[in-house]
């Protein structure tokens, strides 16, 4: 996840390295139903769960990975661990009905040795183990407008899985989580309190918020009036959250299911193609030469639709190009507002980080903005 992690968290795999090592063969033991432990290593990039591969000498599961759930982020980690089984069940069994003529895996929860689905060391700490997807990758950039296809359809197979699975059945393990709304009125309570620092880059980013505040409601309106269903969404599909078959270079899976909660489905779409047709990438400091590549739009785009238009109505079409101008605008707002706060919730590395992250956001929605015409050109045109 790189939605954020709060500042009192970000030492905890710290902490975590220090373990001993034989403590960790003895918790991943826990989950072991068929063969030996072999050997556990870090793994993943993730700054908010402890992950960790656990290598096995069972030739029917080679690997399987570990995880201490952060639970100061996820404060009712049990809730994630009944959401997670209840969707992957459903998927799976959707599955066998309906096989696919290429590779589709889900990532699945394993259970301890008597049947649990998490495990507490003497401490109190939360583990889970999860399926690991062998002969698999992931990718932190977009490489052309094939792999944006390919990013597309793994969401939009995502979705199309678990689109008739009511969305009353999961928790809602992230209540305000992408309400834009909420983070404006945040932002709106840190201004009163705080006199920023006056310089130009302040100054844009205060008139830049200020011009769109009426327009942040977009999403939510449209939800609260029923032009927008609640369905399930996976909360967090950046590209390194995509799953590539090594030999083929297909998409074969979505993890990191946390986050996986009621929602609109248009906070995926825009947070997906937000990071996705962004080529300088979040963390350029040239914040001026950040643009949106409407050509990666159109791979994600087509790659989604090809799969997503099963259960999208003429409504959802409508909100697209809301749904892409927004969530950029919504990470940009959270960044500025934790920069006026005093970096109190993103990690950062020094004093304007934030300001700096919230500046490439802000230019990105700018850019989304010019090319209005364009974006929705390319959603009419899939359709």
């Amino acid at each position: 996840m790189t939605w954020g992690v709060a500042q009192s968290n970000i030492n905890m795999t710290e902490n975590l390295k220090t373990q001993d090592a034989d403590n960790l063969v003895t918790i991943a033991n826990q989950f072991t139903l068929q063969g030996k432990v072999r050997g556990v290593q870090a793994f993943g990039s993730g700054n908010i769960n402890d992950t960790f591969l656990v290598t096995l000498d069972s030739p029917q599961e080679e690997h399987f990975v570990l995880q201490r759930i952060n639970t100061q982020v996820f404060r009712q980690p049990q809730l994630i661990m009944r959401n997670m089984r209840i969707f992957t069940e459903h998927i799976q069994k959707r599955l066998q009905y309906t096989p696919l003529s290429r590779r589709w895996e889900v990532p699945h929860v394993l259970l301890t040795k008597d049947a649990q689905d998490n495990w507490r060391d003497s401490d109190g700490s939360f583990w889970r183990a999860i399926s690991f997807i062998e002969g698999a990758q992931s990718f932190d950039t977009m490489h052309d407008k094939s792999h944006a296809k390919e990013i597309g359809y793994a969401l939009g197979m995502f979705h199309n899985l678990i689109s008739d699975l009511p969305p009353e059945k999961l928790a809602d393990t992230l209540e305000g989580f992408h309400i834009t709304p909420l983070y404006l009125q945040h932002y709106e309570e840190v201004l009163a309190k705080t006199s920023p620092r006056q310089s130009p880059e302040v100054n844009y980013c205060l008139q830049f918020v200020g011009d769109r505040t009426i327009w942040a409601h977009v999403l939510e309106n449209a939800k609260a009036t029923g032009k927008l269903p609640l369905r399930l969404m996976h909360g967090d599909p950046k590209i390194n959250n995509v799953m590539f078959d090594a030999a083929t270079q297909q998409a074969v899976s979505v993890i990191d299911l946390d986050t996986v909660k009621p929602g609109l489905v248009h906070y995926d779409i825009g947070d997906c193609l937000r990071s996705g047709c962004n080529p300088t990438g979040e963390e350029t400091e040239q914040w001026e030469s950040v643009y949106f590549d409407t050509d990666l739009c159109q791979g994600i785009l087509q790659g989604y639709l090809s799969v997503a238009k099963a259960f999208l109505t003429e409504n959802d079409y409508a909100y697209i190009y809301d749904a892409i101008r927004l969530i950029a605008f919504e990470l940009g707002l959270r960044f500025f507002a934790d920069y006026l706060a005093g970096n109190v919730y993103f990690k950062v590395k020094h004093s304007e980080h934030n300001l700096a992250r919230a500046l490439v956001q802000f230019k990105l929605t700018e850019s989304i903005e010019s090319q209005e015409t364009t974006i929705r050109n390319i959603i009419q045109d899939l359709r």
